[in-house]
């Protein structure tokens, strides 16, 4: 049986008001690519369907051939659904970039999607700021699906050194850690992840490899 892989992209383009923000591109692409080549079929939607808006500080220099087919896939995305939420997806997969932190985490959809997926034991990956996804998501019994769970995501340290702690309507890290999460990490800027059963992240845009390799243990 093929399995199946849901990847979830932000909408939101926009972040503090003025500065432009959205997807970052490398945490989509390269477990987009490697999935693919794994053998896995795989959807693309976003939170609200249509074009996809990227971080214009993720488009690389010069063009990487082997994302051309992902990027082709952000142009006119579906929407979140219903039917994905029910569909049954092996691995539901959340990128990153700041817009993530705007419009994944009060996203009763996503919630829900997520919340089907843990119940079930399928996979969860996720990088970067798209654990932001993760921060209101509970079982059935209102049970955080991070607590207790090793879990990495884009560190408070990071988010300072960008200048961007004030900007950011909360710091993922601090508020994993809130929810409960065995919150580990490496250096900043250094490619960290860390799968704990089904449960797979990554700590920042260096990590998308690493994080997509692990969901692929995972889903074999």
């Amino acid at each position: 049986m093929t399995k199946k892989v849901l990847m979830v992209l932000t909408s939101e383009a926009k972040m503090g008001g003025d500065n432009n923000t959205g997807l970052w591109l490398e945490e989509f692409a390269a477990p987009y690519v490697t999935f693919v080549k794994a053998g896995f079929d795989v959807k693309v939607v976003s939170i609200a369907g249509g074009q996809v808006p990227l971080d214009p500080n993720s488009l690389p220099e010069e063009s990487q051939l082997e994302w051309q087919e992902a990027e082709s896939k952000l142009a006119n995305t579906e929407k979140l659904s219903e039917e994905d939420v029910s569909a049954g997806y092996d691995a539901v997969f959340l990128p990153g970039g700041h817009g993530t932190v705007y419009d994944y985490p009060d996203n009763l959809l996503l919630q829900r999607l997520l919340r089907e997926t843990a119940e079930n034991d399928r996979v969860i990956g996720s990088v970067c700021h798209g654990p932001s996804g993760l921060i209101h998501a509970t079982y059935a019994d209102g049970t955080p699906i991070v607590k207790g769970k090793k879990v990495t995501a884009f560190t408070d340290s990071e988010e300072k050194e960008m200048g961007l702690e004030n900007v950011v309507p909360f710091l993922l890290e601090s508020t994993l850690r809130d929810k409960g999460a065995d919150f580990v990490n490496s250096d900043n800027w250094a490619d960290f992840s860390v799968r704990d059963g089904n449960l797979v992240t990554g700590q920042n845009p260096q990590s998308s490899q690493s994080t997509a390799d692990k969901v692929v243990e995972a889903l074999s």
